[in-house]
């Protein structure tokens, strides 16, 4: 019984101080535990409240935090300003233009009306009331034919005044060769004369719509004198035939030319002949002398063009 007796309290000696052991641990680390947490509260505490809406819950396991969770305030939005271009190494390629062209009076008489390509003459016509006057000057025939055929139109202009608003020229395509008070036959560079273009722009100067042609066609010269519109026609001589003589101008330019170069109007045709005003006389010649006679110079004209 006494060694019962002594076992039992060896064992009561034994746990004693085991119970004390345990209950000062778990002051311990009840006291490190409460530590730890006063030490969390304390740095939570410290840190800047999180946006709620800067964290997005991806999965159970992971959460996507979005850029600019602490966005920066500004009194007012910036203007957004556009990027200057970068100059490039080599300019730009400039887009070519035509170049520009420099625009000069035709000298080549125009192409005939469209309205007169159709039209059908009768075999003969006869216009009457254009009433012709010897010229003023000895080679201002030109001048002379036409306000002739202007005044014919009802458009009055002195013979003089419309000569002397004739430019000058070595070229008669351009304008009047060489002295009006010379004698006649010569050709350029002396004394001789204007062709159909520049005497077809001076009388659009003066509100005549005349129309420099070359060639014209013999039927559209009667589809002319069929309409009642007399026609400037150039010849050599008193409607005589020629030779066209080839002229190269001062500036290069080629024209031809003819001794005895003249201007008549042309008022009527028959199958065999056709009617001329020269000047203050109206006579016929045959339509072969005819041709041969406006042919030198290319069948040059002035038409109606109103």
């Amino acid at each position: 019984m006494s060694s019962i007796r002594r076992w039992r309290t060896s064992q009561v000696r034994v746990k004693a101080p085991g119970r004390r052991a345990w209950s000062w641990g778990l002051l311990l680390g009840s006291i490190l535990i409460a530590a730890l947490a006063l030490s969390g509260i304390i740095v939570a505490s410290m840190m800047p409240p999180v946006n709620a809406q800067a964290v997005s819950i991806v999965d159970s396991d992971s959460a996507t935090v979005t850029p600019s969770a602490f966005p920066t305030e500004t009194e007012s939005p910036s203007p957004t300003v556009p990027p200057s271009p970068t100059p490039s190494s080599s300019p730009s390629p400039t887009a070519s233009l035509p170049p520009t062209s420099t625009l000069t009076p035709s000298l080549t008489p125009s192409l005939i009306p469209t309205r007169f390509v159709t039209a059908t003459p009768g075999e003969s016509a006869q216009i009457e009331g254009l009433v012709g006057h010897k010229q003023a000057m000895p080679l201002s025939c030109e001048a002379s034919a036409a306000v002739d055929w202007a005044a014919y139109f009802g458009i009055q202009i002195d013979e003089e005044a419309f000569f002397h608003s004739l430019p000058s020229s070595d070229n008669p395509d351009r304008g009047f060769v060489g002295d009006v008070h010379d004698s006649w036959g010569q050709i350029p560079p002396d004394a001789y004369g204007v062709h159909a273009q520049p005497v077809a722009q001076m009388l659009q100067a003066r509100g005549v719509p005349a129309r420099a042609v070359r060639p014209l066609p013999w039927d559209i010269l009667r589809a002319e004198i069929a309409a009642g519109q007399p026609v400037i026609a150039w010849v050599v001589g008193h409607v005589e035939g020629g030779t066209p003589v080839p002229y190269t101008t001062s500036d290069g330019e080629e024209t031809i030319v003819s001794r005895y170069e003249h201007t008549v109007i042309v008022t009527g045709y028959t199958p065999e002949t056709v009617t001329i005003v020269d000047g203050e006389k109206t006579y016929t010649r045959s339509l072969k002398r005819f041709f041969d006679s406006w042919g030198v110079l290319g069948e040059m004209a002035i038409i109606w063009d109103g």
